[in-house]
C-alpha cells in the first residue's frame, strides 16, 4: 500500500510539472502533503507529518544557503566585468580566423557558465560574438552549439541546478562531489574546444580568414551601454579574479563548507566593487529574485523528500523495484541509472528527475549496496542531453537570439552532446566515482 501511495504521488507529481498545471514550487509542496495525509487516512504510518517536513528542511538548508550566495556572487562578478578582458582578449587574437572565433566561443562559454545560470552565458556570449559572426558571415549554428554545450558541462557544478538537486535529495557533501566530476568535466571541456577546432576549421575551408581592421575590432569589444558601463570596475579586474580562482581552488580542496567561502566571497565581492550602502543593495536587489527562485526550490524539494522519506513511501517504492529487477541487473544498476537519466532529464525537467525519479532510483541501489554518492553522480551523467530538452527555458531566448530552428539545433547540438555523455560516463567509472559493478 506504502509503495502504491509512493508511485502515485510521484506519477502525479511528474504529470502536473510536465503539463504545467502546477509551478514546481507549489508542486513540490501541496501533492506529497496530499498524499501524505492521505496516507495517514488509511492508518498506513504514525502523524509526523510536521517532524518528517522539518528533517527534510534540515536536510537542504546548507545547499540552500550555497546557492544563494554562489548566484549572487558570480551575478556580481559579472556586473564588475571580470569576464570583459577575456571576451575582448579572444576577438582581438582571433581577428577574422573562424577557428580562432570558435575556440574562443567555447572557451569564454565555458568560463561565464561557472555562474550556473543559462540566461546570463546566453546574453554574454550572444552580445559578445554574434557581431563578429554576422561581420564574418560565419554559421549561427556553430554559436548556438557551442554555448549550449558548454554551459552543460560547467551546469553539473555544485551550485548549478541539476547537481544542487542531486545533492539536496541525497544528502551528500557537495566538495566530493566536485572532486568526483571535475575530471569528466575537465575532459568533457578539452573535448569541446577540439569540436570548435573542427567546426572552424569547417569554417575556414568555406569563407576563408578575413582581416579585420583595429576600427571593426575596437567597435566589436567595447561596452556602450551607460547602465552597463556604470556598473563595470575595471581597475578591479585582477583582485576579482585572484578573489575568483582562490574561491574555485578552495571548493575543489573542500578547505572551508561551500556556503561559509560563497558567504564571504559574496561580501568581498561588494566590499571590493561597491562602496556605498546604496550600490551594495541595488546588487542585491537586483539579483535577488533570480537567487530566490532558485532557493525556494531546494527547500521545497526538502519537504517533498522529508515526506517522502519519512512515511515510509520510499523505502517501500525501492523494495518493489528490487524485486522485479534481475541481480545481474541491479549489479550494474549505476550504469543503469546513468542511461535512465539520459532521457529522464530530456522528457522531465530537472525539478522532475530529481525530486520524483532519483530518489526511487537509489533507494533501489542502495539494496544492491551502491552509496548516496554513487547514485548522485551516476544521475548526473544524462545533463550531457538535459539542455537540449524543449522544458528548459532559456533555450528559447538562445534561439531566438541566434535565429536557429530547435529541430535542426537539437539534431546538431545533440551528436556531440553524446561525446558528453560518454566522457562523463567512462571518466566517472575509470576514476571510481561509480563502480561499474557490485557484488553484493
Amino acid at each position: 500500500m506504502l509503495a502504491l501511495l509512493g508511485y502515485a504521488m510521484v506519477i502525479v507529481f511528474m504529470i502536473l510539472i510536465m503539463k504545467k498545471w502546477l509551478s514546481p514550487f507549489t508542486a513540490l509542496i501541496s501533492i506529497p502533503l496530499i498524499f501524505t495525509i492521505l496516507g495517514l487516512a488509511f492508518g498506513l504510518y504514525p502523524p509526523k507529518i510536521g517532524q518528517w517536513a522539518l528533517k527534510g528542511l534540515e536536510s537542504v538548508s546548507i545547499t540552500g544557503v550555497m546557492l544563494l550566495f554562489a548566484i549572487l556572487y558570480f551575478s556580481i562578478m559579472l556586473d564588475a566585468g571580470l569576464f570583459d578582458p577575456v571576451t575582448a582578449f579572444v576577438i582581438k587574437v582571433a581577428k577574422g580566423d573562424p577557428v580562432k572565433i570558435l575556440v574562443g566561443t567555447a572557451l569564454i562559454a565555458g568560463i561565464v557558465s561557472l555562474n550556473g545560470d543559462g540566461t546570463t552565458t546566453t546574453l554574454i556570449c550572444c552580445s559578445a560574438f554574434i557581431p563578429i559572426y554576422k561581420k564574418l558571415d560565419m554559421k549561427m549554428m556553430n554559436l548556438g552549439v557551442l554555448i549550449i554545450l558548454q554551459n552543460t558541462i560547467m551546469n553539473l557544478l555544485p551550485w548549478g541546478g541539476p547537481t544542487a538537486r542531486a545533492i539536496s535529495v541525497l544528502k551528500i557533501d557537495e566538495s566530493v562531489v566536485l572532486r568526483s566530476i571535475a575530471p569528466g568535466m575537465v575532459i568533457a571541456f578539452i573535448y569541446m574546444l577540439f569540436v570548435a577546432a573542427y567546426l572552424g576549421r569547417k569554417e575556414r575551408k568555406r569563407l576563408g580568414i578575413v582581416d579585420l581592421t583595429q576600427a571593426e575590432i575596437t567597435e566589436l569589444t567595447v561596452v556602450k551601454d551607460p547602465e552597463v558601463l556604470e556598473l563595470r570596475r575595471p581597475k578591479m579586474i585582477w583582485p576579482n579574479a585572484i578573489l575568483t580562482v582562490l574561491l574555485i581552488a578552495l571548493l575543489v580542496m573542500g578547505t572551508f563548507p561551500s556556503p561559509f567561502l560563497f558567504i564571504v566571497g559574496t561580501a568581498l565581492a561588494l566590499l571590493l566593487n561597491y562602496r556605498s550602502m546604496k550600490q551594495q543593495r541595488e546588487r542585491i536587489e537586483d539579483h535577488a529574485g533570480d537567487a530566490v527562485q532558485v532557493v525556494i526550490l531546494i527547500f521545497a524539494a526538502g519537504i517533498f523528500m522529508g515526506l517522502l522519506t519519512g512515511s515510509g513511501m520510499a523505502t517501500a517504492i525501492a523494495q518493489s523495484l528490487g524485486s522485479i529487477i534481475p541481480d545481474s541487473l541491479g549489479r550494474f544498476w549505476g550504469l543503469v541509472v546513468a542511461f535512465i537519466s539520459a532521457p529522464g532529464v530530456f522528457f522531465l525537467s530537472n525539478d522532475a528527475f530529481y525530486f520524483g525519479v532519483l530518489p526511487v532510483l537509489a533507494q533501489t541501489g542502495y539494496t544492491y549496496g551502491f552509496t548516496p554518492m554513487q547514485m548522485g553522480l551516476a544521475s548526473l551523467m544524462g545533463q550531457a542531453f538535459h539542455l537540449l530538452s524543449p522544458l528548459v527555458a532559456f533555450i528559447y531566448l538562445l534561439l531566438r537570439l541566434t535565429d536557429l530552428e530547435m529541430g535542426a539545433w537539437q539534431k546538431e547540438a545533440g551528436k556531440w552532446a553524446l561525446g558528453i555523455f560518454v566522457i562523463f560516463v567512462v571518466v566517472t567509472i575509470a576514476t571510481g566515482g561509480v563502480p561499474l559493478m557490485i557484488n553484493k
